[in-house]
């Protein structure tokens, strides 16, 4: 980006707008349990520190509270926080740059530069009070911001127990096509926060295991399940063993360096907590286990369906009970068409399948 004098002047200019805009934003930031967009979601729980970029995510995030309002001063927001992300991809380039492991580097700069004119677009969307076009370019420059963050992440952030060592685990993220036969949907599996839980569905699906098998439980507002075989067994039989492979329940905190293994919030005594991927956005996928235990799960998954009235994010009675692992984070208004008399037709892994590690 050249070194104008139009652009020193807007440097100037943005610097104000930014000294008046962070604090603000950040306080004003949702808590975890408040954000229901499972993208924003993801963003949040890479394990990333990185704060300009965080910033700037966390400014155009704060957005959403305001571009459904009439109020007079909504495109003076809007158009600060449009501001104020253009003096951060201007001035922070050489700080995200130099954050970004060296062999991902030159990807990342493509990125930052497409983030640049994404959000000089979205200045230009605010100042010309087009709602629909802020929307659209604030969803591309979150989209960009969480995949310059996602870039950020060097090495697996902590070692697994070893009593664990035989299951596999997804040491990543993997993006996954969910094809039914209502139509398809993208997901994102989270290894970082549930390797355990999104490595066994990752192996599962690679393996074509989901394909052809019902939604056997739709309960309106609440769950749609899927993964029990065909058969008499309830879950996956490792061909090498003739035994049902079991996962165990793994739920992450915020703050803890591991997640927690075969204990629920109430057994931690953290009945108020947020976990790091909460049952709070329309199809969060969630692992299923048995009523008489908690590292029974094997195959079978459920995709919340986040009803704000029935099932309020962080008050609803899955978080600290089943693990999360993944979102639905293109098409998942399709999950409200889906119901017992419909089928999985195919989950094919389209991204990260490479992350996957059979056993330790």
């Amino acid at each position: 980006m050249p070194n104008t004098p139009l652009l020193t002047s807007l440097i100037t200019v943005l610097a104000v707008l930014l000294m008046n805009w962070c604090d603000p934003v950040l306080a004003a930031l949702p808590a975890g349990s408040a954000v229901t967009d499972g993208a924003a979601i993801l963003r949040n729980a890479l394990p990333i520190e990185q704060k300009d970029l965080r910033q700037m995510q966390y400014t155009l995030e704060a957005t959403s509270k305001v571009v459904g309002s009439s109020k007079g001063n909504r495109w003076v927001v809007l158009n600060e926080a449009a501001a104020s992300s253009q003096f951060l991809v201007i001035t922070r380039q050489k700080s995200i740059l130099e954050a970004i492991p060296e062999a991902r580097r030159a990807e990342g700069e493509a990125i930052l530069e497409s983030l640049g004119e994404s959000v000089q677009a979205l200045g230009e969307e605010a100042s010309n009070e087009n709602i629909d076009g802020f929307i659209a370019l604030r969803r591309k420059s979150l989209k960009q911001i969480g995949d310059l963050e996602a870039l950020l992440v060097n090495d697996f952030p902590y070692t697994i127990p070893e009593e664990y060592d035989s299951l596999p685990r997804l040491l990543g993220r993997a993006t996954v096509s969910i094809k039914t036969t209502k139509g398809s949907m993208n997901a994102v599996i989270d290894g970082y926060n549930a390797p355990l839980t999104a490595g066994a569905f990752v192996d599962l699906a690679l393996k074509g295991f989901y394909d052809g098998l019902p939604f056997t439980r739709a309960e309106d507002n609440y769950v749609l399940q899927s993964g029990d075989p065909k058969g008499p067994e309830s879950g996956y039989v490792d061909p090498t063993t003739s035994q049902e492979r079991h996962v165990p329940l793994e739920i992450r905190v915020p703050g803890e360096p591991t997640p927690f293994y075969n204990q629920t919030f109430e057994d931690l005594g953290i009945y108020k907590a947020t976990p790091v991927l909460p049952f709070a956005a329309l199809g969060t996928l969630g692992w299923a286990h048995s009523d008489q235990a908690l590292d029974d799960g094997s195959s079978q998954f459920f995709l919340f369906l986040y009803e704000a009235e029935l099932t309020p994010a962080g008050l609803n009675l899955i978080d600290g009970r089943n693990a999360a692992f993944g979102y639905v984070v293109e098409n998942p208004e399709l999950l409200k068409d889906l119901g017992v008399d419909d089928r999985i037709l195919s989950i094919q892994v389209v991204d990260g399948a490479d992350l996957l590690q059979a056993h330790a």
